[in-house]
């Protein structure tokens, strides 16, 4: 099982304190032989549905020396669960958890504003300092 990112349990606790119950810590993803690890599986109640909304949650840090090659980390990851996940348990919404500064930093500018036009990824925004989301992007 792979390490957990530094801020995997910064996003396990804002996603609590959004009364999201973590179901999967790590959420596996079987696949012939192998198995993949995303970092958070959650479900949260809808009321007036008496139904469930059910996400998985890849945690990237963006600590590395460049930020363009967690980009390209994190994406490839992204794109690998999300296609895996379609297969296996289409009624999981995929998510990239990213913190704030990182935000700013990739999805402000215009490549990553080329990213979020395209409407291919979804992301957390969470304070790693409050432990709290701030934003959901769809």
């Amino acid at each position: 099982m792979p390490a957990k990112d530094i801020y995997h349990n910064t996003v396990r606790t804002a996603l609590e304190k959004d009364d999201w119950i973590v179901t999967n810590d790590p959420l596996i993803i079987r696949w012939g032989k192998r198995d993949l690890y995303v970092d958070l599986g959650a479900e949260k109640l809808i009321a007036a549905e008496k139904d469930s909304q059910k996400i998985a949650v890849e945690v990237k840090s963006f600590v590395g020396k460049s930020v363009i090659d967690d980009l390209e980390k994190g994406l490839g990851k992204y794109i690998l669960y999300y296609d895996l996940l379609a297969r296996t348990q289409p009624e999981i919404t995929l998510y990239l958890a990213i913190h704030q500064e990182a935000y700013v930093d990739v999805f402000e500018d215009p490549i990553g504003e080329v990213l979020l036009e395209n409407q291919r990824l979804k992301l957390l925004v969470f304070d790693e300092f409050e432990e709290v989301i701030l934003r959901w992007i769809i």
